[in-house]
This record gives C-alpha cells, structure tokens and sequence, in this order.
C-alpha cells in the first residue's frame, strides 16, 4: 500500500446543502496525485478543469515544493511541475547527482508543454532506502515509484545512469513507457564503458568535475559551462539533501556493472527496445565515448540520433535551446 503525504482543505465555499473546498497554491503542494482526483468531484462547478491546471502549472523548477510518496517501505522524494495532459516526463538523474542537478533552463521550458517528474531514487538525496549496485536494481525502484503515484503513461528522460536505467526500464515494463529520450548514455557492455575515471571522490570538487566532464576545453564550452553553473544555483529554497557517499559509491559499481561486455549477446536486448528513442550526444564526450550513441541508434529498432558540436557529456546544457527544439520536434503530437 502507498502512502502520500496529505493535509484537508479549509471548506470554504457553501452551496446549498453541502460545503465544498476551494484549490489554491496554499493547499495544492500538500495534496497526493491519487487525492487530487477525489477532490475534483467537490470543487464548485465553476470552477473550472483550467483553473485548477492554472494552479498546477504555476510551479517552476525553482518554486516547486519536494514532495515524498512511499512504497515497499523506500520513502522517494520528487518534484512535479509543469502542464498536466498526457504523459508526464520522468526525468531520472545521471552520477553523483540530485533533483538539482536538472538544468532550470531546460526543465522550465520543458514543463511548458509536458508535466515533469524530477526524482531521487532509492537512497539518493533525499529519498530513503540504500542505493542498489546494480541498474536492474535501481529500475526496480523506479518503476515502485512510478506505481506509488498511479503512473500509467510515461515518457523518461534519462542522462547518463539515468539513461541506462529508462533502458532498462523499458525493457521489464515495456508497456509503462511511450518514448525514451537518451542523453550521454550508452548500452549495457558498451565500448569503452569501464568508467575507471569516476569516483566517489568527485563530490571534493564539484563544479571542477562538472566543468572538466560536462563540457569541453573550448573558450565557448567552459562559458556554457559556467552559465549553467550559475544557473544550478537558481533555487534558493526547499534544496535536495547531496548525494551520500556510500551512494556514490553504489551508483559507480551500477554503472560499472553495466558496461561489463557479457560473454554472449552483447546487443541483443536493445531490439526489444521498440520505443520511440531520441538519442543526445556531445562530439567529445569523455564520459561515455560518442561510438556508444551510434551503438544505440544502430540496434534500437525506432531511434534518431543527434550529436552536437564541440561538446561532452553535458551536451544538453550546453546547446540547450536547440536540444529542446529537438525534444519538442521529437515529442509533438504523440500525446
């Protein structure tokens, strides 16, 4: 059984025989998803679906309250903004990071036109529970989680770790997933993939990671890389818990697991993978070789690939507005 939290609205309008609850901004960042439907049957007729998405939608990544919901007895925190209609973006996280770790800039325009799920997993940041050493592990949570808040329909966007967790997920629950958007990831037993210049010693410096492994050594790549620096600091309240060590050092031995070549059937899972997939990769990726992107495009039966220039692993940040015309031209009219 899940559990949310949850507070009663003041009744505050009365209508002949019966008192009803009025939504506001006040009330609404305490209110489950699974409740939010039963208090629609009370609200005053006219008030109208409009007004109560007027509500939901007035959240930005900076302003949106976090929010836990519990399954299995893991405690998960998330964040959710944006448009609600159709399915809703799970965005899950790449290595050594949080809900804060998404771009503002990208999640804001985003959450325009689609809802957007940010989300800790199984002992990251702010959620309870201890983070798994395995990918399949770590999809096990996602996917309680997205059945603790009653998803039925999802896109995902998944960066890096988050990346090879959505493929994962797509693989054991197939039907929970319309299209899958892939950025600086790779497929389990990729080239190149033993990750054996990550440590959990990244958390010392940061911002000297982020700028070394998300963007190149170009004058134009390190001044994208500080304006998305500068742009990570946009939130001021309601902060994500950091990243623990102990799981730091999980998520390493995750991702390194994944990129073991099997001794059998390297790529044969990727067939399965029949979503829709747009697939994200920097030209000079140092994390994850930009061969693995032309590996996924190759085997994923329904997959586009676009590589920008003059770029690493944080490719999306760096050439963000054309990422989201690429993401809005990928999702338009499949909702």
């Amino acid at each position: 059984m899940t559990t949310e939290q949850v507070v009663a609205l003041p009744l505050t309008t009365t209508r002949a025989d019966q008192t009803v609850p009025t939504l506001t901004m006040a009330h609404i960042d305490h209110i489950a998803p699974h409740e939010l439907a039963r208090l629609w049957q009370r609200l005053r007729p006219w008030q109208s679906i409009r007004d109560m998405e007027a509500v939901m939608s007035n959240y930005t990544h900076e302003t949106v309250p976090t929010r836990f919901v519990e399954n299995g007895g893991i405690r998960y925190a998330y964040r959710r903004f944006g448009k609600p209609g159709g399915p809703p973006l799970l965005c899950l996280e790449y290595f050594n990071s949080n809900m804060d770790g998404w771009d503002p800039a990208v999640t804001n325009s985003l959450a325009a036109d689609h809802e957007v799920i940010l989300f800790d997993n199984a002992g990251v940041g702010a959620s309870g529970g201890e983070t798994p050493e395995t990918i399949v592990e770590m999809t096990r949570h996602c996917a309680a989680f997205c059945g603790a808040l009653g998803l039925k329909a999802i896109h995902v966007v998944g960066f890096s770790l988050g990346g090879m967790i959505a493929q994962q997920l797509a693989l054991d629950h197939p039907h929970l997933i319309r299209r899958l958007i892939l950025l600086g990831t790779g497929p389990r037993g990729g080239e190149g993939m033993t990750f054996t210049e990550l440590s959990a010693e990244e958390q010392a410096d940061p911002v000297g990671f982020l700028l070394g492994a998300f963007f190149t050594r170009s004058e134009t790549s390190q001044a994208a890389g500080r304006a998305y620096m500068k742009r990570l600091d946009s939130r001021k309240a309601d902060r994500d818990l950091p990243v623990s060590r102990s799981s730091a050092v999980a998520q390493l031995a995750a991702i390194r697991e994944w990129g073991t070549i099997p001794a059998t059937g390297r790529y044969s899972t990727l067939k399965d993978i029949t979503h829709p997939t747009l697939i994200v990769h920097g030209n000079q990726d140092i994390v994850v070789a930009p061969i693995n992107a032309l590996i996924l495009v190759e085997h994923l039966p329904n997959a586009q690939l676009v590589v920008y220039s003059d770029s690493s692993h944080g490719a999306q940040y760096q050439h963000a507005q054309l990422f989201l015309e690429h993401v809005k031209l990928f999702l338009s009219g499949c909702d």
